[in-house]
């Protein structure tokens, strides 16, 4: 099913013609649920992996034992939490039955499980660059992987791996269900969904936050002139993308170089739980009764991660804000 973002209830760039040569393309992932193949383009799916390649582990948790919550058990929440907010009660009353109420207790408090060497990965997110317009990739690459510890490292963040491989080499691809996974999960909002993606270019323009503060200032005041706001309907798309600006809001934009070499990075992924929020409602898909929150997952309260690569080397690990 083709996702198709609303045309934006203003044209920014006619009002202030300074913006057009700051537009930036993002690549919207439209994430919802499904069972997503190691064929396809997915977040939380399986992924295209030679079976003599190693697996990535976390060697900062090794074994015997991490305190967190064991993989099944917070899916099982999931579901009967899923469940019952959409069946119909009363005022005042407990959404859930008490055996569903005794379920969703026992599988939110964390308790310590034997995790048998250092944690696997998980699988995040596959792109492949057919499904993509624009996918920053190095030349003969058509594959982008994303793995994380699923365990929050400095910064709450989870720690992520970026892998790069072309298709065609992947003559014996492991299996589907033998990849290694983690007997536990630190966090649940670490833990995706498996999900098929529905990718749509859009236009983005910069957070007023990277605006010289008199353009800034004139930008949001027409805007709201005319019923719309700058930040939420017309600048920065919502949800899981590709590229695009980045989507400054809870803090003001800081510099940020490469570790390695100290180079200028660029936006690669943005990785959030909520194809929009209350204040970007505006981006929701037409013709979409879609969850808005299709992948479980969230930084922090709600926020998303958004990963930085090096403009000179794809080999530099990526930079991780939270915003």
């Amino acid at each position: 099913m083709t996702r198709t973002t609303p045309p934006r209830s203003l044209d920014v760039t006619a009002a202030f013609p300074e913006l057009t040569p700051l537009a930036r393309t993002t690549v919207r992932l439209h994430p919802r649920a499904g069972a997503p193949a190691t064929t396809d383009s997915s977040i939380g799916g399986p992924l295209l992996w030679p079976a003599d390649e190693p697996w990535p582990t976390c060697p900062e948790h090794d074994g015997p034992a991490h305190l967190g919550h064991a993989p099944d058990d917070l899916r099982l929440r999931r579901r009967i939490l899923a469940e019952a907010h959409s069946r119909p009660r009363a005022e005042g009353a407990d959404f859930l039955t008490p055996q569903e109420r005794t379920v969703v207790d026992r599988t939110t408090t964390p308790r310590r499980i034997p995790q048998d060497g250092p944690v696997p990965l998980i699988p995040v997110m596959q792109l492949y660059a057919h499904d993509v317009p624009g996918l920053p990739r190095p030349p003969g690459t058509d594959v982008l992987q994303l793995l994380w510890c699923p365990f929050d490292h400095e910064g709450w963040m989870p720690r992520p791996e970026l892998r790069r491989r072309t298709a065609a080499d992947v003559v014996d691809a492991l299996d589907e269900g033998a990849a290694p996974r983690p007997s536990v999960i630190g966090k649940d909002r670490h833990l995706p969904e498996p999900c098929v993606l529905h990718p749509e270019p859009v236009t983005e323009y910069p957070a007023p936050h990277e605006l010289p503060e008199e353009l800034a200032d004139r930008v949001e005041e027409w805007a709201e002139e005319h019923g719309a706001v700058y930040q939420y309907d017309l600048a920065v798309a919502p949800g899981c993308k590709v590229g695009g600006h980045a989507p400054w809001s809870y803090t003001d934009p800081f510099p940020m170089a490469c570790e390695e070499c100290g180079s200028a990075v660029r936006p690669l992924l943005t990785i959030d739980g909520w194809e929009c929020g209350g204040g970007s409602r505006s981006w929701f898909p037409l013709d979409d009764t879609g969850s808005t929150r299709p992948t479980q997952l969230s930084i922090g309260r709600d926020h998303a991660l958004q990963l930085y690569v090096c403009e000179m080397s794809y080999d530099h690990p990526p930079l991780r804000n939270i915003q």
